[in-house]
């Protein structure tokens, strides 16, 4: 009987004892089975003569292909180009940039000369004064007609108008801008280049004719005065044109008027008009176009009634209804009139107060 690993008839006659496989001490290496892909014939090549059952496979193709390789040179055709492009022209076909100019500022007060006029009613103030046929907030910032320039089209003037009306808006008419409760309204259209100086200026006032807040925007002194009715009135004309081929400017000359009464009165206080006339200049190239925001570069302010024995630096503080002025200016000055000049304290011209 043979053993647990023989066949059940036992070991084959002739073969080799104790069941050895005469094959067994044969290696077949990696290289050798590698070598040895077969492949059976055909029933067609099986019946030719002298044809094997099998026949040897051709080798398999290693590495990569034609199409591959064409398609790893182009990208590297392509990054290869795309670096020498940025080395040698880092900037594309973009224009050189001019640096920011800073701001320019004068703040004129103008002061009144007799009492303030005052009224209960606010509407009654603005029906006898000279902002009596003004529009109302926005409104008195018309768009002027909108026509291209030789290197500007029609939608960057209507960007760089459509920028200073916004700007005057923010800085000019936000409560919380004239309140002195914010500022960031109006820095948000300003040119990056020109924050630096805007934060100065609320930082450390100072009327040296760079850093005064009230040459960037209107904010009165909120221990003083408020609104005494949200109503701002508000005239005046936008107008764009091309200083160069890479530069668009806008200048702006609107006069606001705000009815004021003293901080925390009770209702039915006496109002009275506080007018501010603003000329300003912004100045863009193509990249504030791009980005919707604007360089101040000019601004010139008359404000009143104010006296010119206060530092209005910080804010502006005005005279309300029934108080003087402690000191006076050179000459009448009336901030509706636009061929109006005036010197760094005016006294504020009789024709521009209310008739109560």
């Amino acid at each position: 009987m043979g053993g647990p690993g023989d066949p059940p008839e036992g070991t084959p006659e002739g073969g080799p004892a104790g069941g050895e496989d005469e094959y067994r001490s044969v290696v077949f290496d990696e290289s050798f089975v590698r070598a040895a892909r077969l492949q059976e014939s055909s029933a067609r090549e099986r019946m030719t003569d002298h044809a094997p059952a099998v026949r040897r496979r051709p080798p398999l193709r290693r590495g990569l292909t034609r199409q591959a390789l064409v398609l790893v040179l182009l990208i590297l055709v392509a990054f290869a180009t795309a670096i020498y492009m940025g080395v040698r022209h880092p900037y594309g076909t973009q224009e050189a940039q001019q640096p920011v100019e800073p701001l320019r500022m004068a703040v004129i007060p103008l002061a009144p000369q007799g009492k303030v006029p005052g009224a209960a009613d606010a509407e009654t103030l603005f029906a006898h004064s000279p902002a009596a046929q003004y529009a109302v907030g926005a409104e008195g910032i018309p768009m002027p007609a909108v026509r291209g320039t030789a290197h500007f089209s029609d939608s960057q003037v209507v960007t760089a108008l459509t920028t200073v009306k916004d700007y005057l808006v923010r800085s000019s008419l936000y409560p919380e801008v004239l309140d002195s409760s914010q500022v960031r309204p109006a820095r948000a259209l300003l040119d990056p280049g020109q924050l630096d100086q805007f934060d100065q200026s609320f930082d450390h006032p100072t009327a040296d004719g760079r850093h005064a807040p009230t040459g960037w925007l209107v904010r009165f002194d909120p221990t003083r005065a408020e609104l005494a009715d949200p109503k701002i009135r508000v005239q005046g004309n936008l107008q764009a044109t091309e200083t160069d081929a890479g530069t668009l400017e806008v200048t702006s000359d609107h006069t606001f008027v705000y009815a004021l009464r003293p901080t925390g009165a009770r209702a039915g206080s006496q109002a009275s008009l506080f007018t501010v006339r603003r000329e300003l200049t912004f100045r863009f190239d193509r990249d504030d176009l791009r980005l919707g925001q604007a360089q101040l570069v000019v601004s010139y302010v008359q404000a009143g009634p104010l006296s010119c024995a206060e530092d209005s630096a910080g804010h502006l503080n005005p005279l309300l209804a029934g108080e003087t002025a402690k000191a006076g200016g050179p000459a009448g000055t009336n901030p509706f009139a636009r061929d109006s000049a005036t010197a760094l304290c005016g006294t504020l011209a009789a024709a521009a107060e209310p008739k109560t």
